[in-house]
């Protein structure tokens, strides 16, 4: 099932999932945008236990034009990567979006996940580049409407 949460619901997953052998805190791994107007946060639920995360937040990207969300912070425990529940819930997040008339959604794609997103309708709109710490990225781009 997926549900609206909160940042706090969602950090032990950020945490172990995207800074995997970096040893932080939950609160290393807040983001500044987790609190700021606008934003939100689903998890993805088998019974009571949080597989999967993401976040979104209003932001523009470069020059192009109308209402738009960054995807940040996309993270599927192992026991569930692969499973389908991160398509649900990006799927989830766009027909909500939707509905609060944003025009796309854009994120910073590890190289490792342009396949997930290619197959979720997202196009890469960038040449690669270092993140640091972390590693190659893509900035990845879908219109909703």
């Amino acid at each position: 099932m997926i549900k609206f949460i909160s940042v706090e619901d969602l950090l032990p997953i950020r945490n172990a999932v995207l800074r995997e052998g970096h040893n932080l805190t939950d609160e290393q791994c807040r983001f500044p945008t987790d609190t700021i107007e606008g934003v939100f946060h689903l998890g993805y639920y088998v019974g009571e236990e949080l597989a999967c995360v993401a976040s979104f937040h209003p932001q523009n990207y470069g020059e192009f034009a109308g209402k738009a969300y960054q995807l940040r912070g996309m993270a599927t425990t192992e026991k569930y990567r692969g499973t389908g529940l991160g398509n649900q819930l990006v799927n989830f997040a766009i027909v909500y979006l939707k509905g609060q008339k944003a025009n796309y959604v854009w994120c910073n794609a590890r190289k490792v996940a342009v396949k997930f997103y290619k197959g979720l309708g997202f196009e890469v709109i960038s040449g690669e580049f270092e993140v640091a710490g972390i590693g190659p990225h893509y900035v990845m781009y879908v219109k909703i409407q």
